[in-house]
């Protein structure tokens, strides 16, 4: 992933200019577009238009292995939806910390969790710049919600930041969401130790809300998966179920557990549960105790 300082004021033939908001002076960010991104792939994957030929690239030499890919990004993103709206109406957890968000898509965390609660406040983090500038012009009107640029490898930084610092109140309970970003940290920058410095620094109450890719027993599909995603996007790992369940330690999984994301106390009946587009990819929300 590129670091802030590949921020660019040039605008690219490949990437749209975007306005900040302000109506006058546009706020253009344009990161190296050789260089792909979780954040635009994934906006791929979701149909989106905010991403570069080389994030194109990726999407779709992950798609010729895993065809059902879309069809999971949906599954995360109508997971996350329904992980909000219980945060706030079945927790009364109306603090948000999105880290790893990606691009703003139609509802997006702050939309979910505001419609519940207006008072709700939400930090979106990520380390794409562009998410930052998409953040300033949908939010630009919002006081409750942020847009962040950090490096959630540096989980002190990231709560240090002075912007979270002013919306976020860690004196009372957060919502933690690793929503599709874990399985983009590799195994020797610490995945767990991330998730157990962030749990260390909120209270109790506080929820963690982790989705990750899921290895499927041996089927040839993930470790391939897996391959792509290192050698084109250099991030990428497809983790077993113990594995997964070792993000949550510390914490008290709440029913139904870690379970294939549509069956996560689902608003509709899952017809089909042993496809690979419903178990490849698993999730849980868990309290602080």
């Amino acid at each position: 992933m590129p670091s802030d300082d590949q921020a660019s004021t040039n605008a690219t033939a490949d990437g749209p200019e975007h306005d900040n908001g302000g109506g006058t002076s546009p706020d253009v960010v344009v990161l190296d577009d050789g260089v792909p991104t979780a954040a635009r792939v994934y906006d791929v994957m979701l149909d989106g238009k905010d991403n570069y030929a080389v994030d194109r690239q990726v999407a779709h030499a992950s798609l010729d292995v895993m065809p059902e890919l879309k069809e999971i990004a949906q599954h995360n993103r109508a997971m996350l939806r329904r992980v909000v709206r219980h945060a706030v109406e079945q927790e009364g957890v109306t603090q948000f910390l999105d880290l790893g968000s990606g691009l703003p898509t139609v509802g997006n965390t702050h939309e979910v969790a505001q419609e519940a609660d207006p008072n709700a406040r939400v930090v979106y983090v990520d380390i794409d710049p562009i998410v930052l500038v998409h953040g300033r012009a949908i939010l630009a009107d919002s006081e409750r919600t942020r847009v962040v640029t950090a490096d959630i490898r540096e989980p002190r930084e990231v709560l240090d930041h002075p912007d979270i610092r002013e919306l976020i109140d860690f004196e009372k309970p957060v919502c933690v969401m690793l929503c599709g970003i874990l399985h983009h940290i590799l195994d020797e920058e610490d995945p767990n130790g991330i998730v157990a410095a962030l749990r260390d620094a909120v209270p109790s109450g506080s929820l963690f809300f982790i989705t990750n890719f899921t290895r499927l027993g041996d089927t040839p599909e993930s470790a391939e998966l897996e391959r792509v995603l290192l050698e084109q996007l250099g991030t990428g790992r497809v983790r077993t179920p113990s594995e997964l369940t070792r993000q949550f330690d510390g914490l008290e999984l709440l029913p139904p557990g870690l379970v294939p994301l549509p069956m996560w106390r689902p608003d509709e009946l899952v017809t089909d549960p042993t496809t690979v587009g419903v178990r490849f990819m698993t999730g849980g929300l868990a309290r602080k105790p």
